[in-house]
Formats: structure tokens, sequence, C-alpha cells
């Protein structure tokens, strides 16, 4: 059931569900983009997420009435489109020794190989649920279960950018150094996020990730031509 609710004097959060799956996260990202091809005046900025978007709004040129009457319009008609839309993104991962200190922990936890999470953990494409807890820190479902694993107990103050970690039943890649609590497994060269650049990613919500292995050669080699642009 949909639900529309107020958020200060400048939001409104559209609520379709309160479960994280491929088929509420499809309605929701059809929704996000039904808003935005709309251009409705005032709308400022839309952030979608597992369950819901969320709308911002100009409160001196529409009101909630008028925004929520639209979205609420638009909801009704809704379609699940999951797994539809949005690019296939490539992320190179070298994957333990010193970039994935917690690779051993994963195996262990697991009860299977080092070899056999990187190749479970990169063997299939991951949708991107949701940005969020840092600008470009993408939320990915669909990872298998038997690499399932718990966060740490107490998190790291400070993890390097480009740390591709798992935490519980999720996948995901911290964009630029921060504390974190997810275990960590691998590290990408790509630069995720950049802020230099009005905040460009290399993904946003409703994409899919792919992890592609590659040696620490490789991974030296892709940084030095990150370096120079």
């Amino acid at each position: 059931m949909v639900q529309i609710k107020a958020v200060g004097d400048c939001g409104a959060l559209v609520e379709l569900g309160d479960s994280i799956s491929e088929a509420v996260n499809g309605r929701v990202m059809e929704l996000n983009r039904n808003i935005n091809e709309l251009s409705l005046e005032g709308v400022l900025e839309t952030v979608p997420a597992f369950c819901s978007v969320l709308i911002f709004y100009d409160p001196l040129k529409t009101d909630y009435e008028a925004v929520s009457k639209v979205l609420f319009q638009l909801s009704e008609t809704l379609e699940a489109k999951a797994g539809t839309g949005g690019r296939l993104v490539e992320i190179p991962v070298c994957y333990g020794g010193s970039f994935g200190p917690d690779l051993s922990f994963v195996a262990e936890h697991g009860n299977i190989t080092e070899e056999e999470v990187i190749r479970i953990h990169s063997g299939r494409d991951y949708r991107i649920f949701m940005l969020g807890f840092l600008p470009g820190f993408p939320y990915l479902g669909g990872m298998d279960e038997r690499i399932f694993t718990p966060r740490l107990k107490t998190p790291r103050t400070r993890i390097p950018a480009g740390s591709v970690g798992i935490g519980g039943e999720q996948t995901g890649i911290y964009p630029m150094d921060s504390p974190g609590g997810w275990q960590l497994i691998g590290r990408t060269p790509y630069r995720l996020f950049k802020p230099e650049e009005a905040g460009k990613s290399l993904y946003e919500a409703g994409d899919s990730i792919r992890f592609v292995p590659i040696s620490q050669e490789e991974f030296e080699e892709i940084s030095r031509k990150q370096e120079k642009g």
C-alpha cells in the first residue's frame, strides 16, 4: 500500500513497501524516473532508497498538497520493473592481502576457501538498491547467502577509499576514506566519487555492478592511470 508523508516544510516521502526486494525497488526506481521526467515545478531533488522515494521541493514555488497529489497519481499506476533499466558497471577488485584483510574470516565463517569467496562474490551482478551512508556508497542486493558475514563487533576508525566489504547480507564499496564496520575482502583502484566534479559518481541507484577480480599488478597499473586522469 502506498503511503505519502510530509517531511518538514519542503519534503514528501513516498513509501512503496516495507521489505528489501527487487520487486519493491523496481517500483521505487520507476517512480523516481517518472517524477524526474515530469519536471514538476518546484521539485528540486529526488532520493530513491530501498522502499521509498524522498522528494525535496521549493516551498516558495509549490506545496505539500500539490506535490503529494501528483505523487499519489503516479504511485497508483506503477508497474514492478525489477531488474530492468539502469547500466551495468564493471568494477575491478584486487581481493585479499592488505586490500582485503577480512577475506580469510569470511571464508572461515562460511566454511569455504578464500578462492571460493572470490568466485562467489564476483560471480553475479548486484543491483544498486540505493546510495547512502557516504556519497557514492552503493547498497547492493542479491549476494549469495554462502558469504553472508556479520559486521565487525568494533568498527574500524579508517577504511581506505575503494574498499569492498560485506556487512550481513549485503556487499558494498567505500567510495572515500571513512570509519566503517563491514568485513573487507578487497579493494578497487577506481575513484568512485569525485567531489571536484560536482559529486560525479560512476553509477547511480538502479544500476548494477559486476566485480571483476584483478591482480595486484593490474591494481597498481590502473591506479597509475587514474592518477594521470
